[in-house]
């Protein structure tokens, strides 16, 4: 990577804004860093497509109506009910 894909005044302002002291060694540090994500990202450009899977087609059963439990049965169970729905711990 070329030396001007990332200089030391952007390294800073992007230091700023996340509101980090940087010295002048580890700004040095971190433009080479910088340089060297920007060049993974620029090979990823290299990477040759493929042909991408088939959309997923819906192997699920279509709904259907079907009887269900009764309210009562259904709170048979329940520690506590109120006015015929399940009654849980309040939430603070």
């Amino acid at each position: 990577m070329s030396d001007s894909a990332v200089d030391p005044e952007e390294v800073r302002h992007v230091a700023d804004l996340a509101r980090v002291d940087l010295g002048d060694e580890e700004v040095e540090r971190f433009t080479e860093q910088f340089g060297d994500i920007l060049d993974a990202f620029e090979a990823l450009d290299e990477v040759p497509e493929t042909d991408r899977e088939p959309e997923l087609a819906n192997v699920m059963r279509p709904d259907e109506v079907r009887e269900s439990l009764s309210q009562q049965d259904a709170l048979q169970n329940a520690p506590e009910s109120e006015e015929g729905q399940f009654k849980g711990p309040k939430v603070s």
